[in-house]
């Protein structure tokens, strides 16, 4: 079975007993490592059989694919932010360096930036965004993961949390990353699949040091616990009535804003 995810810890840690045949019953996995941007398109182009992409990008696959309950990234404390190198007090006229046009973060940050004006938002690597606000290349960047662990050492402050501001104007976590599969395949025991491989991870935490850091770049192994610890939670395990909620609440309003093509189901 062909599985895409992302090199980061959290995917890695949630994995690993899955991709190492470690778990009884559970297909075998083929594994593509890839960013959620590329994951994004692959999934539309129906490359792998269980994917993991952006929430935000749920609007135009679930005709394709189903929302699996365990395997992805749902959390508190966890959103991307908006950094900046100097204190502004709005985006008009300004510049704005993104990682996606498709992903949570860019969702949000339209939800919160409605009715300001930016000048220019470009796309621009995950990883060149911080140096480029930090070199004047842009007046702003969006930036996700170890990133929250990391800017203040490129000179850089927020503008502001949007995991914070989501879930004080929801109540709810902040949904990021969704675990989907194609229609047609097993769903009820990929999904089991995934909630097991999550559970072995926290029964044996260390037996996948070795695959998280191999994976990691270059992340030191303390930022690579911190990201973990962000983004594996118990909606990783279980979405549950609050995890459903949550996307529920994001898609919504992105289509009422008219940033997405419509509101889909969720729940096979």
């Amino acid at each position: 079975m062909k599985i895409a995810y992302s090199p980061c810890p959290n995917d890695t840690f949630v994995f690993h007993a899955w991709s190492h045949g470690l778990l009884p019953a559970a297909p075998a996995l083929d594994v593509t490592f890839a960013d959620i941007d590329v994951t994004n398109s692959a999934a539309e182009r129906g490359e792998f059989d269980v994917v993991k992409v952006s929430y935000a990008a749920l609007p135009w696959l679930l005709d394709t694919h189903a929302l699996l309950p365990s395997g992805g990234a749902l959390g508190r404390g966890c959103g991307p932010l908006v950094l900046t190198r100097e204190p502004m007090g709005s985006l008009d006229g300004r510049t704005v360096a993104v990682p996606s046009e498709r992903s949570t973060a860019y969702l949000l940050f339209r939800l919160w930036a409605s009715g300001q004006r930016p000048a220019r938002i470009d796309v621009v690597p995950f990883t060149s965004i911080m140096p480029a606000v930090r070199d004047g290349a842009y007046d702003a960047g969006l930036v996700i993961h170890e990133a929250r662990f990391t800017y203040p050492q490129f000179g850089l402050q927020a503008l502001v949390d949007l995991g914070e501001w989501w879930e004080r104007d929801t109540g709810l976590p902040i949904p990021l990353g969704a675990i989907i599969a194609r229609r047609g395949l097993d769903l009820d025991a990929l999904a089991g699949a995934a909630r097991r491989s999550v559970e072995y991870a926290w029964a044996h935490p260390q037996a996948s040091a070795d695959y998280i850091a191999a994976h990691a770049d270059e992340m030191s192994p303390d930022v690579q616990q911190q990201h973990i610890a962000l983004y594996v939670n118990e909606f990783t395990r279980e979405l549950g009535d609050e995890g459903y909620a949550a996307v529920e609440a994001l898609l919504g309003r992105a289509h009422e804003e008219g940033l997405t093509p419509r509101n889909p189901s969720l729940r096979v």
